[in-house]
This record gives structure tokens, C-alpha cells and sequence, in this order.
């Protein structure tokens, strides 16, 4: 019985994982073709993964991804800890990545809806809200 539970969270866990790639893949394809220059993908700190880093000009922009049935779940499913977290990891890959950053930065949030579509959340947060 515990073997099926853990292989049904498992199965759960690994479509979650699919569906996470397959928004930060579309969303990235949104910023191309918005003129950016996507620098990375789920870029890993020691505080953290950032989904998305891009850049366009001198603005360096740290995008939060995610993939909910719509765009309301998506946008309350960034939480205070996570944004936290995402200026911490922002931080650090300044400190070990300064090439990528220019004399703007900001945080971005982008969302996929369930029937594909692409809410993009401009200056979603600054640091200490």
C-alpha cells in the first residue's frame, strides 16, 4: 500500500517537473521574442534556482515561473519565503555572474495558463516588499 502511495506522489512529482520545463521553455520562447536575451535557465545558487534570467540592453530581468490552471492560482503562488529566496539567489549569481547583470534589474513573474496562454507580470516584486 505505502509502495503505490510513493509511486503515485512519485508519478505526480515527475509531471509537475514536465509541466514546470514545458512553461519555463514557452515563457522563454515569449522573451526571445520580445528582443531578450535569455541568459539562463534554472540557474542554480547556493540560495536557490532562479527559472529564468534575460536581458535586454542594460535591464537583467530574474523571472519566476509558473504553470497553474489559471492565471489567478499562478499569480498568489509566489510567496513572500519565495521572493526572499529569489533575491537571495539573485545576490549570489550577481556576485558570481556580474557580466550578466547591466544597471537595471528587475523581477518579473510569468505565468501559463492551462490552455497555454502566457501572463507576463512586469516588475512583479521589488526587494523588501
Amino acid at each position: 500500500m505505502l509502495r503505490a502511495m510513493d509511486a503515485r506522489r512519485q508519478g505526480r512529482g515527475r509531471a509537475a517537473e514536465a509541466r514546470g520545463l514545458a512553461a519555463e521553455a514557452t515563457c522563454a520562447a515569449v522573451l526571445v521574442r520580445a528582443g531578450f536575451a535569455v541568459l539562463g535557465r534554472r540557474v542554480r545558487t547556493g540560495a536557490g534556482e532562479i527559472d529564468l534570467v534575460a536581458r535586454h540592453g542594460d535591464l537583467t530581468i530574474i523571472v519566476e515561473v509558473k504553470a497553474r490552471p489559471g492565471a489567478a492560482e499562478a499569480a498568489f503562488a509566489i510567496s513572500p519565503r519565495q521572493r526572499t529566496r529569489l533575491v537571495a539567489a539573485t545576490e549570489a549569481l550577481m556576485a558570481k555572474e556580474p557580466g550578466w547583470f547591466g544597471d537595471g534589474l528587475r523581477f518579473d513573474a510569468m505565468f501559463v495558463a492551462g490552455d497555454g496562454a502566457v501572463h507576463w507580470l512586469e516588475d512583479a516584486f521589488r526587494p523588501g516588499d
